[in-house]
């Protein structure tokens, strides 16, 4: 029963994460006028897209006189602003084989302006770069997210006047330094007239959009956009978590300009099939329509928003916030983290309560159910980190640029890899067959750590990781266990780190507090229906919280594992260990134990299988010389 109950609810939640990364379906050309098409906004893709332009070349010029066309047969001012590339973006273009003399060393901005109603009020920008690395077509980054724009002014003409003028600034030489966005944020009349800035970018060729970045003290400002993006074909994928990380993180796009300028807005993007990224592949038959849908019809129902708002959203609090399936985003202030987590302490105390009553659960099952916990994040992040360097070496983009693309070649196999690699060890764990070999298995950590260490590059944090997963290993403590003890234990060590998380970064601690009060709640029905957790009634709150659980955390691990999987794929077993939260009281009986490790070894096999066969697939980026 506990066997069926766990690969089903596994199973479930897999199939319903994989449904929640869709994108939309693209709208045909005949779709409503209000409404945003992909099949219309293909159409300027196709022209923008037929060849690389980076700048200076004479498809870059040709790109811009095509574009400054269409904004005034769409109604706009349209005016070009020109200014001076940074010596760092002269030397870049050099070095990738362009040729920043023939654009007279300067970027050239597009902006045109749709009036509003009352033109004193602050605009509102749509923003996208329209030039593109050398070597590349550029049909997503950002070929899509210019012809975006283009239907999006559209459809918002089509809806009618708004209260507020629209500005769309399409930039000049992001792909060297975000050139563009400084010579407009540097000097152009309309700069102190922007109020809130929506940026459309791609990173790869398709996959859903995120919302992956918002102006600072930007609570409001996701108030608005989460009512808007619920009229959003495909709904949007958004979340504190990615905000919060991005603020972090040397990356910067076009959006990083006005948000240092202290502008609110929205930073929006696809970075699904990597192979594409600055690519000689990024052609437009490949670019995903769908992408291209989730895209624009967020960025049209923001802007919309943001337009026809008696006033634009000022500053305030940060809020928590993520999106449910794809389809509704909760928010709430950062200080309800505290509420929620009480809640969940006592809703676990309450099931610890009946269990010590009805199976007679003791304090020491708990301790060793948070061991297994810690045993398991430890022993997770050095195993794949060590399977992950099957698929190629560590490196950073600025380090090895041909390795760079090369390994986003490979990224979709690193995920399956590593997700198999990390079921593997889950289905270790629920057997309990680490404590029947703990040398055993404190050896193989001892070599993997060793691996990590040697090839992957010496990093304090992984020696700490892979000791402590040598410690956890040999300490596996051989007194009794219990599937509440394991469960409870589970329960409490998230309790810690959302604990810890929620004092040092509200914004991230939803990826546990979340998770480990629906575990708690789960814990309770179960304890109320069946202290003993034998019967099936008292497991299916277990299943129902693994499916529901489980499919929402599948979905954010992908795309944590697409922005930063490369380098730290161990991000994905502290996923694991959260989707863990859940079905750790559906571990196998010891009848069942041999089989579920022989699907172990399997999906060890395969992880491993995928890592090397990449090498294979995935040997090279087609235009690696060409690239910066």
């Amino acid at each position: 029963m506990r066997l069926a109950l766990l690969f089903g609810s596994l199973t479930l939640a897999f199939l319903l994460a994989v449904w929640t990364t869709q994108a939309p379906t693209p709208r045909p050309a005949d779709a409503p006028a209000v409404a945003f098409s992909a099949a219309r906004a293909m159409i300027d893709v196709e022209q923008i897209a037929r060849a690389p332009h980076p700048v200076g070349s004479p498809e870059h010029a040709r790109v811009r006189a095509y574009l400054s066309a269409r904004l005034t047969q769409l109604g706009l001012e349209v005016s070009e602003q020109a200014g001076p590339l940074s010596p760092a973006s002269v030397k870049r273009l050099e070095r990738a084989g362009g040729d920043p003399g023939a654009a007279n060393n300067q970027a050239i901005n597009l902006v045109g302006v749709l009036p509003g109603k009352d033109r004193t009020q602050p605009a509102v920008m749509l923003m996208a770069h329209y030039d593109t690395v050398v070597g590349s077509p550029g049909a997503a980054d950002d070929s899509a997210g210019v012809a975006a724009i283009l239907e999006a002014v559209r459809a918002l003409q089509a809806r009618g006047p708004a209260e507020r003028d629209l500005v769309v600034l399409l930039t000049d030489a992001e792909e060297l330094g975000l050139d563009g966005a400084r010579v407009f944020f540097g000097g152009h009349p309309l700069r102190d007239r922007i109020g809130a800035v929506v940026n459309l970018e791609a990173r790869g060729g398709g996959g859903r959009a995120a919302m992956f970045e918002t102006g600072r003290e930007a609570g409001p400002t996701v108030q608005l956009f989460r009512r808007a993006a619920a009229k959003a074909d495909g709904g949007t994928t958004a979340t504190s978590i990615a905000a919060f990380m991005y603020e972090r993180m040397p990356n910067g796009t076009d959006f990083t300009v006005p948000k240092d300028r202290g502008i609110g807005g929205l930073n929006l993007a696809f970075i699904g099939r990597p192979d594409q990224y600055h690519a000689a592949n990024a052609t437009p038959a490949n670019l995903d329509q769908g992408a291209v849908q989730h895209l624009g019809s967020q960025a049209l129902e923001a802007a919309d928003a943001l337009l026809r708002a008696p006033s634009l959203p000022g500053r305030g609090e940060n809020l928590v916030y993520a999106d449910i399936f794809g389809r509704w985003v909760i928010a709430h202030k950062q200080a309800t983290g505290w509420v929620l987590l009480a809640l969940a302490a006592a809703l676990g105390g309450f099931a610890a309560w009946r269990a010590r009553r009805g199976a007679g659960l003791t304090a020491k099952q708990v301790g060793l159910g948070a061991l297994d916990g810690l045993w398991f994040l430890t022993g997770g992040v050095i195993l794949l980190q060590a399977t992950r360097l099957l698929a190629g070496p560590m490196s950073s983009r600025a380090a090895s640029p041909d390795v760079y693309y090369t390994l986003l070649r490979r990224l979709p196999w690193m995920e399956a890899g590593a997700a198999l690699a990390a079921l593997a060890l889950a289905l270790v764990l629920l057997t309990g067959a680490r404590r029947a070999r703990p040398r055993v298995i404190g050896a193989a950590f001892a070599v993997l750590t060793a691996v990590v260490l040697l090839v992957g590059g010496f990093s304090p944090v992984m020696l700490g990781l892979g000791v402590a997963a040598i410690i956890l290993s040999l300490w596996s403590g051989r007194a009794e266990c219990s599937a509440w003890g394991g469960w409870l234990g589970l329960i409490a060590l998230i309790f810690a780190f959302g604990c810890a998380l929620q004092g040092a970064a509200p914004e991230a601690a939803l990826l546990f507090v979340w998770p480990v009060l629906l575990a708690a709640t789960a814990a309770a029905l179960a304890a109320l229906i069946d202290p003993d957790l034998t019967r099936p009634l008292g497991l299916l709150s277990v299943a129902v919280a693994t499916v529901l659980g489980g499919a929402w955390l599948l979905a954010i691990g992908h795309f944590v594992f697409l922005g930063v999987g490369m380098d730290l794929p161990g991000a994905l077993a502290v996923v694991a260990l959260l989707v863990l939260l859940f079905a750790r009281p559906l571990a196998p009986g010891a009848k069942a134990a041999r089989l579920v490790l022989l699907a172990a070894a399997a999906c060890l096999i395969a992880g491993v299988g995928l890592n090397v066969s990449a090498r294979l697939l995935a040997p090279a980026p087609a235009v690696a010389e060409a690239l910066p």
